[in-house]
């Protein structure tokens, strides 16, 4: 019977802290949807869709925006209150705890990727998938769609946005693990433009 009350009492409280834990995390991503789009899925070029991405790299990206360690270009509101001041995502992560960074990257990787429709080049786009299968595949499985091998949805990310990631690799301003530094260190210009063109076409 005490064991009953107990169990009872637990659950009323853990119950309670959930609901205002939901209520934050709603209120985080509403702001977060303002630039990310609707459920976190983009609907621009340079912005990317954060929706399905595992909650692993999600909050990983968050931590090193937070800490500085990943460039962060300032953005308008896209959506919503468009009339706020242009923020961008150090600014963003350092206002936020280690449990709402938790707790909202949570909640974008319970929601669905959904690709951007977009032109590629289907000839680049050939040339991309050898690329990818002699030099990517070990960790982006499935081609880039799979978030369970926490290394990010690459199938289907805006172009405009991967660019900006490769540039900023390039030059080093994002940093990355020792292993895709030395396989995107061998790659061209036109080499890096055939990958970005056949993540693109996978929908």
């Amino acid at each position: 019977m005490m064991k009953n009350a107990l169990r009872l009492i637990f659950t009323l409280v853990i119950g309670a802290a959930g609901s205002v834990a939901l209520a934050e995390v709603t209120a985080i991503a509403e702001d977060c949807d303002g630039c990310h789009g609707t459920n976190g899925v983009s609907e621009w070029a340079d912005m990317p869709t954060i929706a399905g991405i595992s909650e692993f790299v999600l909050s990983d990206a968050m931590f090193f925006y937070r800490d500085r360690e990943r460039p962060c270009a300032e953005s308008e509101y896209r959506q919503g209150d468009t009339s706020r001041p242009a923020t961008d995502m150090c600014a963003v992560a350092e206002k936020m705890s280690d449990e709402e960074i938790e707790s909202i990257s949570a909640h974008y990787a319970k929601l669905d990727f959904k690709p951007a429709v977009q032109d590629v080049d289907a000839a680049l786009a050939a040339t991309g998938r050898k690329l990818h299968d002699d030099n990517c595949e070990n960790c982006h499985a499935d081609s880039g769609r799979d978030p369970e091998g926490d290394a990010s949805i690459l199938a289907g990310q805006w172009v405009g946005y991967r660019r900006a990631q490769f540039a900023d690799y390039a030059t080093g301003e994002r940093s990355q693990p020792g292993e895709m530094e030395a396989k995107i260190s061998g790659l061209s210009d036109d080499d890096v433009e055939a990958l970005i063109n056949f993540y693109a076409s996978l929908q």
